[in-house]
């Protein structure tokens, strides 16, 4: 699985960038606000990645806020990928958990291809989303906890809310601490 890329950008349209890495190009698929972002050289995204039967997609994100709020939309049923894009065109990470918080169906409708029945059961879905904490940027140890703790099969609400919790500083103490925390 590809979890992020770092190279040259090589060409760039509103909704796609092309990612020289050592030779070979990557067509990540970005959100707008992504997009607008990412300058000219050099560039390190998150990824997303989805292989379905006819196609394998990448989807990049400069801040992990923004690709944490990517995957949680796309497990709720009805969400795919390009709607899950489109809301993270739309709003920012902070911005779309205050509409949560708010239920702000009105404020949701305004994403294109989402309805007043979609936009309903998004927000009673997310009803506790909140973007994860800062802690992830300033400790990347809690960034690859939270990859490992979520290939393991743990939803990512939930890994996110625990390793808030964590005081641990390393990846593999984050990843005991978060487990034991887990279980009990």
């Amino acid at each position: 699985m590809i979890v992020g890329l770092e190279g040259k950008v090589v060409a760039k349209q509103p909704s796609y960038v092309h990612i020289n890495v050592n030779g070979v190009i990557y067509e990540v698929l970005v959100s707008i606000n992504c997009s607008s972002r990412i300058g000219e050289g050099e560039v390190s995204l998150h990824t997303v990645q989805i292989i379905r039967e006819d196609a394998h997609l990448l989807f990049g994100f400069l801040d992990s806020d923004e690709k944490y709020m990517f995957e949680t939309l796309i497990k709720i049923n009805g969400v795919g990928p390009k709607v899950a894009l489109a809301i993270c065109s739309t709003f920012t990470p902070g911005t779309f958990a205050q509409i949560v918080q708010s239920s702000d169906v009105s404020g949701l409708k305004k994403v294109p291809g989402i309805g007043p029945k979609s936009a309903k059961r998004i927000l009673v879905e997310l009803a506790e989303f909140e973007p994860s904490s800062g802690a992830a940027a300033a400790n990347p140890a809690v960034s690859e906890a939270a990859t490992a703790l979520e290939s393991l099969g743990f939803k990512a609400d939930q890994v996110h809310k625990v390793l808030q919790k964590c005081s641990a500083t390393e990846t593999s103490a984050l990843v005991k601490e978060a487990l034991k925390k887990m279980q009990g």
